[in-house]
């Protein structure tokens, strides 16, 4: 393989520029089910220049130059991760997918030390074996892709339905949930952006105090304090779109310097941690170690029902509840009367304050016997119910 020499590498640069950098391009950010009401409200807030967002199954549609759908990957808190749409075709047999996949400019999107995982579904397809597509693919696409060194990991989606193609990289790598701030959690955590999406529900914002009486490994916590810091949730994680050819680092790093200039860092507490649980609060404490925006962080191992909030501020706030359910409640404990007992507890000392508190059966919001409205959301193989509102008094 010979080496490109300058004007090669100058003319590549244009046609990525112009390709890649310059044009919008359509994107998709997959969404947990129930979360795509707040993506879409993320999307419009988050520039004007994101167009066509509209809510499909799955996920959430836009339409946007790559450098802003790469700053979406930085702040929006919802999705699980972004997709870029780079193809769209009708292919019936293999000699037509073939054709069109060679007529994809893969070395403009991708880099040329990918080590590419792909991904094929197909439904009512006459291609319908998923394997059979991935290796007809893999075949013409990674001898475009060669480049000795370290490889950089890359993934390709190809939905095949009814005969209509769509591929799609994935510009995210690791799910979006994963923030990079924790670098141990309890069994079956809260996901981040589920967090994210309950507090932008109850209407958390950075003038909020919050108490997380059930808090886990801090997954509300943490996830507050980013909101009341103004620090974007993918601030301290890295993305695979940062090996593609369109990615310009220097504009990047520009991007997030600017941002940075934003956080608001207070050193009083404002967000109030506790557990029963010591073991589970360490892991939120080790966080709080690494990453100074956590100072604004109190914790205790402190049981919910003992907590008084006036003894932790003169503020009516938020109160957010994850509490045990299933195999994590234990055989003895009775569901129903352990959920009634959580909402007399709200009820008498949280008069005024804002809740989100997550039950897995619809009939236990009614139970608790408080105004709440049920935010339906799919986590860890189950249904469950996020119960919204404000606590009368």
């Amino acid at each position: 393989m010979t080496t490109p020499d300058k004007k090669q590498i100058s003319a590549f640069d244009k046609r990525v520029k112009r390709r890649i950098g310059a044009r919008a391009h359509d994107f998709f950010a997959v969404c947990p089910p129930g979360l795509k009401s707040t993506c879409q409200n993320e999307l419009t807030a988050l520039d004007h220049d994101i167009q066509e967002i509209k809510a499909l199954p799955g996920g959430v549609a836009f339409q946007t130059k790559l450098p802003l759908a790469c700053l979406a990957n930085i702040s929006l808190g919802s999705p699980s991760k972004i997709l870029m749409r780079i193809a769209a075709f009708k292919a019936e047999n293999f000699a037509t997918l073939e054709k069109k996949i060679k007529q994809i400019d893969w070395e403009l999107f991708l880099p040329g030390n990918t080590e590419l995982n792909i991904q094929a579904t197909a439904h009512k397809s006459r291609l319908y074996h998923s394997g059979a597509i991935e290796e007809r693919c893999r075949a013409i696409i990674e001898p475009r892709l060669f480049t000795p060194g370290e490889k950089s990991k890359q993934t390709l989606l190809i939905r095949a339905d009814h005969d209509q193609f769509e591929l799609s990289l994935d510009m995210s790598g690791d799910l979006l949930f994963k923030r990079g701030i924790k670098q141990k959690v309890i069994t079956a955590p809260l996901r981040e952006n589920l967090a994210f999406a309950i507090l932008k529900t109850i209407g958390f914002t950075h003038r909020d105090v919050l108490i997380d009486p059930m808090c886990g490994s801090g997954t509300f916590s943490i996830e507050a304090a980013m909101i009341q810091t103004r620090i974007p949730p993918g601030f301290f994680r890295s993305f695979a779109f940062e090996h593609w050819p369109g990615f310009r680092k220097e504009n990047f790093n520009y991007l997030k310097n600017n941002i940075k200039k934003e956080f608001s860092l207070e050193a009083n507490p404002k967000i109030f941690a506790s557990d029963i649980d010591g073991s589970a609060l360490s892991l939120l404490e080790d966080a709080m170690d690494q990453h100074d925006f956590l100072k604004n962080i109190q914790t205790g191992k402190t049981d919910f029902f003992d907590i008084q909030p006036a003894q932790l501020t003169p503020e009516k706030g938020v109160v957010v509840l994850n509490p045990p359910y299933g195999k994590r409640l234990g055989a003895d404990m009775d569901m129903v009367r352990f959920f009634s007992e959580i909402g007399k507890k709200l009820a008498a000392d949280f008069k005024g304050w804002r809740v989100g508190i997550i039950y897995p059966e619809k009939a236990l919001g009614r139970v608790m016997g408080l105004p709440l409205q049920p935010m339906p959301f799919f986590h860890g193989g189950l249904d469950l119910f996020a119960g919204i509102g404000k606590i009368r008094g």
